[in-house]
């Protein structure tokens, strides 16, 4: 398909058994708008929730998420339906270069991670996926993915300041679920719940629904200031914030690129999957277009952008995959960015109920990184496997740290996929040259027996 010439699918109104709304057909105008603010909600609270965590203005992290959406639909010729919202991946490193540098540093490594991914891009839509997946093969990229989430298990948890009060030194103000973990229990009670209690659309609205009944819970005990909201307009434009640049904080981004990397070939995959169609030609496109998307973000004071597995979930409940109902999505999602009423709203979203969700949170991205090993069934029975995974794994959740000088510092993330990504390399190539063990890259259940 060319442009934004939608045939209808059927009479419009209903979705054939066993059929789907393929990426160039749409529903009824009416239908379609419904359906794209499906995705809206979908993808609302994962959206938000990174802004909120980070400090980043929810307005302009909404703005950079619909335009980035338009972006990623023209670049793949309206081929690929996706909405692109905010990327967990970048939650530590942009915690970390706000606190050493401030928010113009952050912004400037998302910029960095944008202008990489998009130069991988390029490189796979000329040479295709295969050298990725010889340089990253699962058991490094579930690595990478297990420690990124595992590192940011202290920062759900929270730290207080210190005080001292008549000389005895006490505790003060605190962060995450320490802040209240009366209204953190609540939030995460009600995510787990409605995760295994409703079905369809609303159970995959888990963590949405949990934010909101902790934001209700500690708004009923006096938690919640909204002087912010009330004095906020209805309508503005987002605050943008110019990116800086600091070599130190950089390095922190390098392992996003990685994630990036993983999680739009996946989604290339997963849609090729439920469509039925061969869409391997279409990865370079979309790696080119989350890292403009991305770029764009860095550049005005937005949070990275990566393609939402949510919206997969309404795709394949509705079996409705037409671009239409993305650029709706986007449409709507502009809108909203365009009223500094929501960020205040987002942005007074107390500790507690951030630190309850961020505690689900963040070990699911810790265990999506075993289901990358799960799936793709990697041996760790076999040492060049077992032993980068092994120091990855450590070196991110301690966070180790290493200054060389001149104002560079590698922490435990940047660490950790260096670790993961080397050792794998110069282990396999020793190993070989050895010819001390077999195919580190031979599935589990294939390795031939003794």
């Amino acid at each position: 398909m060319a442009g934004f010439g939608w045939r209808l699918h059927g009479d419009g109104r209903t979705v054939r058994p066993g059929a789907v709304v393929a990426p160039e057909e749409r529903l009824s105008w009416s239908r379609t708008v419904g359906i794209g603010l499906q995705h809206v909600v979908a993808m609302a609270g994962s959206t938000i929730l990174v802004p909120a965590i980070t400090g980043f203005p929810a307005s302009t992290t909404l703005f950079f998420s619909a335009v980035g959406t338009a972006l990623f639909l023209l670049l793949t010729r309206n081929r690929l339906p996706s909405y692109l919202g905010s990327s967990f991946a970048f939650i530590a490193p942009l915690l970390a270069a706000t606190a050493s540098g401030g928010p113009s540093v952050a912004t400037g490594g998302v910029l960095v991670t944008g202008l990489l991914l998009a130069a991988v891009g390029l490189v796979v839509h000329r040479a295709g996926t295969r050298w990725i997946e010889a340089a990253m093969p699962p058991v490094v990229t579930g690595s990478v993915v297990a420690l990124i989430g595992l590192n940011l298990a202290p920062a759900a948890w929270g730290s207080c300041d210190p005080v001292v009060v008549d000389g005895v030194l006490g505790q003060g103000p605190c962060t995450g679920f320490r802040s209240d973990p009366v209204t953190g229990l609540v939030t995460l009670g009600v995510v787990l719940a409605v995760g295994v209690v409703l079905r369809g659309t609303l159970g995959r609205l888990s963590i949405l629904l949990g934010v909101l009944a902790g934001y209700l819970f500690a708004l009923a005990r006096g938690g919640v200031d909204l002087d912010g909201v009330r004095s906020a307009a209805w309508v503005g434009l987002p605050e943008f914030t110019a990116p800086a640049f600091d070599a130190g904080a950089l390095v922190l981004f390098l392992p996003v690129v990685l994630v990036l990397v993983a999680e739009n070939v996946g989604h290339v995959k997963s849609v090729a999957a439920m469509t039925g169609r061969d869409l391997d030609a279409l990865t370079g496109r979309a790696l080119v277009a989350d890292g403009v998307a991305t770029t764009l973000a860095g550049a005005g004071g937005g949070s990275g952008t990566t393609t939402y597995a949510e919206n997969i979930g309404v795709m394949a409940a509705t079996r409705v995959y037409s671009t239409a109902a993305y650029w709706v999505a986007a449409a709507t999602a502009l809108l909203l960015s365009a009223s500094p009423k929501v960020g205040a709203l987002v942005a007074s979203v107390p500790d507690g109920v951030l630190g309850g969700v961020a505690t689900l949170l963040y070990g699911m991205i810790g265990v999506l990184g075993a289901r990358i090993w799960v799936a793709n069934r990697v041996d760790f029975s076999h040492p060049v496997n077992l032993a980068p995974a092994a120091v990855a794994l450590v070196v991110g959740i301690a966070d180790y740290t290493w200054s060389p000088g001149g104002g560079l510092q590698f922490s435990g993330i940047a660490l950790g996929t260096a670790a993961a990504i080397g050792l794998y390399h110069l282990m396999r190539v020793v190993s070989a040259a050895r010819g001390t063990a077999g195919d580190p890259t031979v599935p589990a259940d294939a390795a031939p027996t003794a």
